[in-house]
């Protein structure tokens, strides 16, 4: 293992200690009851939870990926996250204030307060397994393979070990604290994630000269081609083109994900919310952040590695190329915070996943249906031993990953289509248990089937998520996947809806009471006429273009400030400041 500085070893200790003394700080008030473990009794602000939604979606893999990205791609394809504004502004001015009403513990609830019988039942349960199991695992698996490569790159840990060591320090941290520890150092590990990779972005690029001689040497890498520096790409409407892919990723993929209506560990945040002011301000905050904040200072490191390491030896995956980037630019002290930083998102990630992981498999599977008369004590022991569970098979998986963001498009497959049927059971009577089982269960079924088949067709050369499918001689990427996926999906929820009976009118007016989504809604409007509804709505739908105006506007135009070109930046800012007008005029309506 190479040595660090001592100065470096003094700061990662001091960052170890705080935490564990944190965790121990929340660890009575974490275990008092279900709610106070997995939301913190609902009593949370805006700026905690908006920063712990930020924290969450920012670990030690983020970085990596982004790099990936930008090496092989270009910054453009970070419209892969990019796309998500679209869902993200309308959950901030819609759905926020709907999940807040539900008044659930977790989003799996919803669904037998919407639906009826055993179908519901069936659907709570299999929803809970698996997205507490498998898509947790993969996420948990891809975080700690993030942890790894940076530990090996920079320190020379073996991987091995780095997983076991992580893993262990997490998970610690996570059955101590409870939901109270996890949003409140989620704020204390943004900031330091967020330092260091701003120091990394500024070192690096003030090493090579500056933002104009970054951008003159870009040309000595093989990788950087036309669209390297492109927001958005070029290349014509062939179906390989990288324009075509931009047109999917903004057109289909934002509403077609699983996480259309808010995302489950974001939900988890809404509902822990004081009110529904706070639910749509920390929803606001998180959308600004983790767009327009937190993607350049990666995204300038990762164009400066193009010019430290123009290429990386064969077999390499190119977003090693980040922790290598450290290792080249930071001295003592600041490599050591940078490592620190790396440690903050990995924990902030892990604690929530593992916290989530556990609210699905106690609240919607032991409660409801191993032991519904469990004590609150009984309940969060329940709880505490899930997270055990979890951590131990999320570290198993991450041994078996070799791409962090061949992972994130295999996520990403597996609920593509059920978007519309999660945003349409909030407006549509129609919608019952049955379209979202075969929205979800159709989309299960494709997604691994290009798995096993590109296992089939690549034999001992396969390599989990990372091995492409060829059908006809065309290698299907993500936006081949979606163009297949999504349609296919939709014809199957759409036939099964229509030939199932709807939901009891009884279950269907308790829902529409409690939640008020307005929309499609029958006969079961005309028998609450004293319900008044404040769903989507002509100024909800202006609103929402405006949110979504500001945020682009601030994310592209400070990335033209960044690179280089004033004018287009101070444009596109200004744009952002129409937009934020109606977005205060609503928030100010409360």
């Amino acid at each position: 293992m190479e040595l660090l500085h001592p100065l470096d070893w003094l700061i990662i200790a001091a960052y170890l200690v705080g935490t564990v003394v944190l965790g121990l700080a929340f660890s009575r008030r974490a275990s008092r009851d279900d709610e106070s473990y997995f939301l913190a009794g609902r009593s949370l602000p805006w700026w905690i939870l908006g920063t712990s939604m930020v924290a969450t979606t920012f670990a030690a893999d983020t970085p990596l990926a982004v790099t990936g990205f930008v090496r092989d791609h270009g910054i453009w394809y970070n419209w892969f996250g990019w796309h998500y504004v679209l869902a993200q502004t309308l959950a901030v001015f819609l759905f926020s204030r709907f999940w807040r009403r539900a008044n659930v513990i977790t989003d799996n609830e919803l669904i037998e307060l919407r639906y009826a019988g055993k179908p519901a039942a069936a659907l709570r349960g299999f929803k809970a397994c698996y997205f507490a199991v498998i898509y947790n695992f993969i996420v948990l698996g891809w975080v700690l393979k993030g942890m790894a490569t940076v530990a090996e790159t920079v320190l020379g840990i073996d991987p091995t070990w780095a997983v076991v060591g992580g893993a262990a320090f997490a998970l610690t941290y996570a059955l101590m604290a409870g939901f109270w520890g996890v949003v409140i150092t989620d704020v204390l590990q943004f900031c330091l994630a967020m330092a260091g990779s701003i120091a990394l972005a500024v070192i690096a690029v003030g090493r090579i000269g500056g933002i104009g001689e970054l951008k003159a040497r870009l040309t000595e890498s093989p990788l950087v081609n036309a669209d390297t520096t492109a927001l958005i790409p070029g290349g014509g409407f062939g179906l390989e083109s990288n324009f075509v892919k931009f047109l999917i990723f903004i057109t289909i993929m934002w509403w077609a994900s699983h996480s259309a209506d808010g995302g489950g560990y974001l939900i988890q945040r809404m509902s822990a919310a004081k009110n529904e002011r706070h639910a749509r301000a920390a929803t606001l905050w998180y959308v600004i952040a983790v767009n327009a904040v937190r993607y350049w200072p990666w995204i300038l490191a990762a164009l400066a590695s193009l010019v430290f390491f123009p290429t990386l030896a064969e077999g390499q995956n190119q977003e090693a190329a980040y922790p290598m980037l450290m290792k080249e630019v930071l001295g003592p002290g600041l490599l050591g915070v940078m490592l620190v930083s790396f440690f903050a998102a990995f924990m902030s990630t892990i604690d929530t996943h593992l916290n989530w992981g556990a609210s699905y498999l106690v609240n919607d599977v032991y409660r409801r249906f191993v032991r519904p008369e469990a004590s609150q004590r009984e309940t969060v022991i329940a709880a505490k031993l899930c997270v055990a569970m979890m951590m131990v098979l999320a570290a198993l998986v991450a041994f078996f990953m070799t791409s962090i963001s061949k992972a994130w498009l295999f996520v990403w497959a597996m609920g593509a289509g059920i978007g519309p049927v999660l945003i349409l059971r909030w407006f549509w009577w129609r919608i019952n248990a049955w379209s979202e089982i075969s929205a979800l269960a159709s989309s299960v079924i494709m997604a691994v089937a290009f798995e096993v088949t590109a296992a089939i067709q690549k034999g001992a050369d396969y390599a989990l998520f990372s091995t492409p499918v060829e059908v006809g001689g065309l290698v299907l990427q993500t936006h081949h996947k979606a163009l297949i996926l999504v349609p296919v999906t939709i014809v199957v929820w759409l036939t099964v809806t229509f030939l199932t009976a709807p939901e009891p009118l009884e279950r269907l007016e308790s829902f529409y009471r409690r939640v008020r989504p307005g929309g499609a809604w029958g006969a079961v409007a005309r028998v609450c006429p004293d319900v008044a509804c404040d769903g989507f709505s002509a100024r909800i739908l202006l609103t929402w273009l405006a949110g979504v105006t500001m945020v682009y506007g601030i994310l592209f135009g400070s990335g033209k400030l960044l690179l280089g070109e004033p004018v287009q930046g101070m444009l596109l800012l200004g744009l952002a400041a129409l937009g934020a007008v109606p977005v205060v005029r609503e928030l100010r309506r409360g």
